[in-house]
């Protein structure tokens, strides 16, 4: 395995506090050399209320030489409420036409909105439902669990409610940090297959604050703090993940740096972090 065995995208959340824009954000990605962008789809509406051309934006990205694996989105398409449920599934379906329209193919599908703990399989009919309206679009949407959250918060929840969904293009997204702080097991990397992850969200966090107070701001990057990345990547090039690993901080230190640096620094630690998986 070399630092070339995946793909290595930017999640703009690195650099969201240097509020660059989204057309600044995908320019600082193709600079630094990342090969993909997972925009914040805020970050995207807010440029096309400013007048920007959503045609203009893919074009800028295709040109760029950019792929966009997923998006981040906050559509409630997981909510006891029918109604609520409903409006959540014509928001995703707005967010991920917005991403096709950029070039985009994936949808981020975290438990936004989810209140107390809602049954696996209530979850799996509704994540069905939402891969339906995928679809539709030419956009998948991936489950994503929450670390702190009281309903998906482990890897084991996701992979439950892909597998139970039925569906052929069902996916998860899943994240070093995440797995970290809802208690999932790493060696569970292990049991899933190529097509299981699309985008894995990486970052690394410190021995302290402990478990239970640590928070996303404090994610460092990959390499700086205590997580097994030389495991974790390991166990997903030998389970034929050859996806995006996608940088995702919100750290406010690196907001106060040049994000040219941050987003150059982050790679370099991501694939330094490769390479150390390959020499053990």
């Amino acid at each position: 395995m070399s630092d070339d065995a995946f793909q290595y995208c930017l999640n703009t959340a690195t650099v969201r506090g240097h509020e660059l824009g989204i057309v600044k954000e995908v320019e600082l990605a193709a600079a630094a050399g990342y090969g993909g962008i997972e925009p914040w789809i805020e970050s995207i509406e807010q440029y096309r209320q400013a007048g920007g051309s959503v045609d203009d934006l893919r074009d800028r990205i295709e040109d760029l030489g950019l792929a966009v694996p997923g998006a981040i989105g906050f559509a409630r398409w997981i909510v006891d409420d029918p109604a609520e449920r409903a409006e959540g599934l014509e928001q995703a379906k707005r967010d991920m036409d917005l991403v096709r329209r950029i070039g985009g193919t994936g949808m981020a599908a975290p438990p936004f909105g989810a209140e107390g703990k809602i049954d696996p399989l209530v979850i799996t009919e509704r994540y069905r439902a939402l891969l339906d309206v995928g679809d539709r679009v030419g956009v998948v949407p991936q489950v994503e669990f929450w670390g702190h959250a009281e309903t998906l918060s482990r890897l084991a929840e996701a992979v439950m409610v892909a597998v139970q969904s039925g569906h052929p293009k069902a996916c998860i997204l899943a994240d070093v940090y995440h797995m970290y702080k809802g208690g999932s097991s790493f060696i569970g990397l292990k049991l899933l297959g190529p097509d299981t992850i699309r985008v894995f969200h990486m970052n690394d966090y410190p021995a302290e604050p402990p478990r239970a107070a640590i928070s996303d701001a404090d994610r460092v990057y990959p390499g700086d703090g205590v997580a097994p990345l030389r495991w974790v990547l390991s166990d997903l090039h030998a389970g034929g993940f050859r996806g995006w690993l996608s940088l995702e901080l919100f750290n406010e230190g690196y907001y106060q740096q040049p994000a040219s640096e941050v987003a150059k620094t982050g790679l370099a630690k991501m694939k330094a972090a490769v390479q150390g998986a390959v020499e053990h």
